[in-house]
């Protein structure tokens, strides 16, 4: 009787460990932190912002001369730089770069996947919600936003201005 009851303890412990430790797929030990998988680059998930945003498009509220500018702003682990394409008062964001943003955390993927380029879009200026976990990343676009912003209003004004 003993016997029975340790080998059903025993099945139940091997059973247990073998249920925690789990067949799923997790982010956690699976490589470094600052590099995800390409199996967890395919599982991403569409930030749902991009299927809530109002992007309706709308002109800046300021007065800019047509052209490209770039501004550059001060992100967690480098530089962020955002150019945007001015046309009759129409705020296109054409590109972004990062230099070093961690991997598998919002803001890096917000870059890559263009949320940040819909929300400059749809907003037309620098003034775009924070994404979570990106507070340093966010910061960073929208300081890159004004200093292209500042540029393009200078030329307007037909003024130079050094940004960076």
């Amino acid at each position: 009787m003993m016997r029975r009851n340790v080998m059903a303890v025993g099945g139940a412990t091997v059973l247990l460990a073998a249920g925690l430790t789990g067949c799923g797929h997790s982010f956690e030990g699976s490589g470094t932190k600052d590099a995800a998988s390409a199996e967890q680059l395919a599982m991403h998930t569409p930030n749902s912002w991009i299927d809530r945003a109002p992007l309706q498009q709308r002109t800046a509220t300021g007065t800019y001369a047509d052209g490209e500018y770039t501004g550059v702003g001060k992100g967690m682990d480098g530089l962020i730089t955002v150019t945007l394409q001015v046309e009759g008062n129409k705020i296109t964001c054409t590109r972004i770069t990062q230099e070093g943003e961690t991997q598998s955390v919002g803001g890096y993927e917000a870059i890559r996947d263009g949320v940040y380029a819909q929300m400059i879009d749809a907003a037309q200026d620098e003034r775009i919600d924070a994404i979570a976990g990106a507070t340093i990343t966010t910061q960073a676009v929208r300081t890159a936003v004004a200093d292209a912003l500042e540029q393009a209003a200078a030329a307007a004004a037909g003024k130079e201005v050094q940004h960076g």
